[in-house]
Formats: structure tokens, C-alpha cells, sequence
């Protein structure tokens, strides 16, 4: 199943023993484009933020009011402190990833380093280092509040900005970039898988997609009050005449 990233925002988290706050923002790796953490308020600890991985995740789905993690408040509480005002360092992902007993998803070919979808590791295995035996640098995480609102241009024109992102419920991988092109094309949003993203301005706020702006003005139409189903992502690809995600996607 696929839901709209704004759906979550404002949603309370509930950890194994209590609530624990809502979510503000969430953060995606520009790399493989997939979210990470949600950035989460506190109720608790004087509206302090903190990192949620998606791995500590059970149920996402925003019908049900709520998300569910699968930690106790004092797991949340004794975790590193992270700033979520300043960028997120690899060093800092590194020490979080490990007091939870967590795998890398940077180590691995996969979404989540050696799995598609990001699951509880059954034990603790030490994870690799990176190269030379230090963490990598330079993690690409970004803010989807911080995203949400950069222009789109195609390779011949402006077409509209980014209005939100259609999330895979089960790998937590940004599957869509919902566009709104009403300054352009009157009442239409469409949807721009990132994998045709040519490149990120972000200095400008502009994404770069490689596809025509005429091609995208034909494209189906994107409605918010239904789900988007597998026939009709079928659809949208046929209309771009390109190869969808999930002929793409190793099976691991």
C-alpha cells in the first residue's frame, strides 16, 4: 500500500508503554530515497525531538490514528540526543544505529542493507565499518517539510512544485513525488517516480526531472481521495513507456 508522507504528520507515536509525542517531519536519504527516521516531538522530555528508524516501526497505516514503535519510553529517552535543527552526521547515525542494536542500511546493495524492508534484527551482530574502518561521511539525509514546496522543472519548462510523497508502507521507500502543476495546468496534480530525477538544485529548491513537460501535461491525473493501486501505477508507467519499480527491485 501506498500513503501520502503528509497523512503522518501530527500523528501521536506510541512506544510498547505509553505515548510518546507526534510527528513533525520525517527525514529521507536523497540516495536511494527512502525515509529513515521520523522526527518526532516529544510529550515527555519538554518537547524535546527525537529520531524514530523506521525499523522501530510495527504499523503505519494513518487510518488507524496512531503509529505504533516498538520501544519502551526509556529505550527513546536513553537514546543519543540528536539535534534535529542542524544536519544529521554518519557518526551520529552510527552511534544511534548501534545502541538499538540495529544494522547498518548503508552497509549492503539493498534498500536496507541487506533486506529490501527494514525489520528487528533477530540478534546482534557487530555491524562492518565503513571504509578504512571509519563511519562514511556525507549521509544525504534531508527533511520532507523542507522539500515540500520545490519547484519541478522538466527538461523544457517549469511544470509545478512538490506537494507531497506517496510512501511503500511495507520498505518505507519514497515511491512518488506528488506534483502540483495548477500554476501551469489548471486543477491537475501527477506523480514523478525520484528515480527520474536527473539532479537536485538544492541550493535553488528546484528538482530536475528527466521527462518533457508536455509528456507530464498527458500523464494521468493523480487523485488524493483514492488509493493508488498497482493498475494504475501499471498506467502511468505504460504512459511514460518506461520500466516500473517493481520489475527493477532485487528480490531479497
Amino acid at each position: 500500500m501506498l500513503y501520502r508522507l503528509r497523512k503522518l504528520i501530527d500523528l501521536p507515536i506510541k512506544a510498547t508503554d505509553d505515548e510518546i509525542g507526534k510527528i513533525k517531519d520525517v527525514y529521507f536519504d536523497d540516495h536511494r530515497w527512502a525515509v529513515r527516521y521520523l522526527v518526532v516531538e516529544t510529550s515527555w522530555l519538554l518537547g524535546r525531538q527525537v529520531l524514530i528508524s523506521a525499523i522501530s516501526v510495527g504499523t503505519t497505516d494513518p487510518r488507524d490514528g496512531v503509529v505504533q514503535v516498538r520501544l519502551t519510553r526509556n529505550q527513546i529517552e536513553s537514546s543519543p540526543a540528536i539535534d534535529t535543527n542542524r544536519p544529521v552526521s554518519r557518526q551520529q547515525e552510527v552511534g544511534y544505529f548501534d545502541h538499538y542494536g540495529y544494522p547498518y542500511y548503508w552497509n549492503g546493495p539493498a534498500l536496507w542493507g541487506s533486506t529490501s524492508n527494514p525489520v528487528l534484527p533477530v540478534s546482534t551482530i557487530p555491524n562492518a565499518p565503513g571504509p578504512s574502518g571509519e563511519a562514511p561521511h556525507d549521509p544525504h539525509l534531508r527533511s520532507a517539510n523542507e522539500v515540500t514546496g520545490y519547484r519541478i522543472h522538466t527538461s523544457d519548462g517549469s511544470i509545478g512544485h512538490v506537494e507531497d510523497f506517496l510512501i511503500d508502507e511495507l520498505s518505507w521507500a519514497i515511491r512518488y513525488l506528488v506534483v502540483d502543476t495548477r500554476n501551469w495546468l489548471p486543477g491537475k496534480h501527477v506523480v514523478i517516480p525520484p528515480q527520474w530525477i536527473a539532479e537536485v538544485d538544492w541550493s535553488q529548491n528546484v528538482v530536475n526531472v528527466d521527462v518533457t513537460r508536455e509528456t507530464v501535461q498527458a500523464a494521468p491525473e493523480y487523485d488524493s481521495g483514492i488509493d493508488f493501486s498497482r493498475s494504475q501505477e501499471a498506467s502511468l508507467y505504460q504512459h511514460y513507456q518506461r520500466p516500473s519499480y517493481w520489475q527493477q527491485i532485487p528480490t531479497l
